[in-house]
C-alpha cells in the first residue's frame, strides 16, 4: 500500500513539476535534471513519512471480551503507526457467536478479535482467520510458554493475548476470621474449609461456582475433575466420566452438591464467571473460587474501586486428591478474520498489544492506572519477570513456578474438533442437574451421549 502511495503521488508530483519548470526554464536538460533532484529529495520525504506512520488514517476494529487498555495506551498507539483504535467489548460467550455468524456470512466484523484456545483447531480446518506466520518469527517467541496452543499444522491461527490458565483463590482474611490457620492442601481440606467458613457465620455462601450454562462452566468442570486426578476423555476422545468412581462425575457431583447445599450463593445460577468474580469475590461476598483466572489478584481484587477485598485474597496451589493438582490452561489469543478489511494494521495492533513491557503495564507494573480490569496474566515469561522483579505482582514467583512447571492442556491427549458441541452439552446439562432438572448420573449420560454421537 505505501508504494502505491507514493508511485501514485510520484506520478502526480511529476506532472506539476514539469509544467511548472517548462515555464521557467527554457532548457530541457536543466528542467528535468532540476526536475529529477526535487522530486528524488520529496518522494525520500514521503516514504519516511510512510515508514513513520504506515497506516496513516486507517481506522481498525478490535472486538474483544474485555474493556480495552487505557485511552492514553490506544492514543501512543495511534501515535507510533497512524491507525486509530476503535474498541468493541463484547461478553465471551457472545462474541464467539458473533464471530461464527460473521465469518460465515463473509461480512466485515472486525479486524482483530478472540482467537480461543479451544477453536483454535476449528478456525485453521474452516480457513477462518488470516495465517499470522509472515507477520511473527516464531523462532524468537520463546518466552511465550502458550503458543504452541495457537498453532495447528505449523500454522500460527492466532497470537496469544495473555498466558491465562486456571488457579485457586481465597480471602486469607476470611479463613482467620473463621478460625482457620492453615491454608488447605488438598481437596478434602478445601472442602472442609468451605463448610467451616458457612457454620461460623462468615460467609453465607463461600464458594464461587458460576452455574449459568457457559463456557465459563465447562471449564470450571475441567478444573475440578483434574483436581480429582482426572480427565474427560482419553486419546480416542471417549468419555471418562460416566462411572462414579471416575474422576469427572466426582467432580460433576461435587459442583451440583456445592450449589444444593448452598455453599454457592443461590444467584449463580444465571451467572457467568466473571459476573461472580466482579459481583462476589472482588466485594467480598463469597470467600473462594476454585477454578479462577490468573492475573485476578492484581487485575480485579486488589484495584480500588473494584474491590472491596484489597490485599486479603491469594493464589491457592491448586489442592489435588493427595496434594497440588495441575492448573490448566486457557488462554486467549487475538486473531484477524479472513473478512477483515486492514490485515496489515491489525498485524502491527496484535504486535504491539504482545510487546512485553505493554504485557506488563496492563498487569500492573505502573500501579492500577494502566491497568486492563480482568487481564489474567502477561503472555510473556519476560513480562511476568518484569513485574517480579518491580515487586508490583503478590505471589509472582508461585504464579511463574505454574505457568513454567504446572499448567498444562485441559485435554492433555488433544482437543477435540467438535469441542464446541462437547463445551455446550457440558454446561448445558450441568446447568441442569444444579437445577435440579437432571440427576447427576442423567447429565454425565447425556453428556457422554453427545461425544458418542460426535466420534
Amino acid at each position: 500500500m505505501d508504494c502505491l502511495l507514493v508511485h501514485h503521488w510520484f506520478d502526480h508530483e511529476s506532472r506539476k513539476a514539469n509544467l511548472m519548470w517548462e515555464g521557467a526554464f527554457r532548457s530541457l536538460a536543466a528542467g528535468a535534471l532540476v526536475g529529477a533532484m526535487l522530486l528524488s529529495g520529496a518522494a525520500v520525504t514521503r516514504a519516511h513519512t510512510n515508514a513513520a506512520l504506515p497506516f496513516a488514517g486507517q481506522t481498525i476494529t478490535v472486538a474483544w471480551a474485555g474493556p480495552p487498555p487505557p485511552k492514553a495506551d490506544l492514543d501512543r498507539f495511534t501515535a507510533q503507526t497512524g491507525a486509530k483504535v476503535q474498541w468493541v467489548t463484547l461478553g465471551w460467550d457472545a462474541l464467539q457467536t458473533k464471530i461464527t455468524a460473521a465469518v460465515q456470512a463473509h461480512a466485515y466484523f472486525a479486524d482483530v478479535t478472540d482467537v480461543d484456545w479451544s477453536r483454535v483447531g476449528q478456525y485453521y480446518l474452516l480457513k477462518w482467520f488470516v495465517p499470522l506466520n509472515k507477520y511473527f518469527d516464531l523462532s524468537t517467541l520463546k518466552d511465550v510458554p502458550q503458543l504452541s496452543s495457537f498453532i495447528y499444522n505449523g500454522q500460527l491461527v492466532g497470537m496469544p493475548a495473555d498466558s491465562s490458565f486456571t488457579v485457586t483463590t481465597i480471602n486469607t482474611a476470611m479463613l482467620k476470621k473463621a478460625g482457620i490457620t492453615t491454608l488447605p492442601a488438598t481437596f478434602a481440606e478445601y472442602t472442609t474449609d468451605l463448610k467451616q467458613l458457612q457454620a461460623k457465620g462468615v460467609s453465607a455462601h463461600p464458594l464461587d461456582i458460576p452455574l449459568q450454562a457457559a463456557e465459563g462452566l465447562s471449564t470450571y468442570w475441567y478444573q475440578v475433575t483434574a483436581a480429582m486426578g482426572g480427565t474427560m476423555l482419553d486419546k480416542a476422545h471417549k468419555p471418562l466420566f460416566t462411572n462414579p468412581n471416575s474422576a469427572g462425575y466426582k467432580a460433576l457431583a461435587w459442583i451440583v452438591n456445592a450449589y444444593k447445599t448452598g455453599l454457592v450463593p443461590k444467584a449463580n445460577i444465571t451467572m457467568l464467571d466473571g459476573q461472580a468474580q466482579q459481583g462476589e469475590m472482588a466485594l467480598g461476598r463469597v470467600a473462594s473460587v476454585f477454578s479462577d483466572y490468573s492475573g485476578n489478584v492484581g487485575s480485579l481484587y486488589n484495584i480500588p474501586g473494584q474491590s472491596k477485598v484489597i490485599n486479603q485474597v491469594r493464589y491457592l496451589p491448586i489442592p489435588g486428591v493427595k496434594g497440588t493438582a495441575p492448573n490448566l490452561g486457557n488462554p486467549d489469543g487475538m486473531g484477524i478474520p479472513m473478512t477483515a478489511r486492514n490485515v496489515a494494521a491489525g498485524a502491527a495492533f496484535i504486535k504491539w498489544f504482545d510487546d512485553a513491557h505493554n504485557q506488563a503495564l496492563w498487569s500492573g507494573l505502573n500501579g492500577s492506572k494502566d491497568v486492563i480490569v480482568g487481564f489474567t496474566l502477561p503472555m510473556r515469561l519476560s513480562s511476568l519477570e518484569m513485574l517480579i522483579k518491580a515487586n508490583k505482582i503478590q505471589q509472582g514467583d508461585l504464579l511463574l513456578s505454574m505457568l513454567e512447571h504446572h499448567a498444562q492442556a485441559a485435554f492433555p491427549t488433544g482437543i477435540p474438533p467438535w469441542y464446541n458441541q462437547f463445551s455446550a452439552a457440558v454446561n448445558t446439562n450441568i446447568h441442569s442437574a444444579a437445577l435440579g432438572s437432571e440427576s447427576v448420573q442423567a447429565a454425565a449420560q447425556a453428556i457422554a451421549q453427545t461425544v458418542n454421537s460426535l466420534q
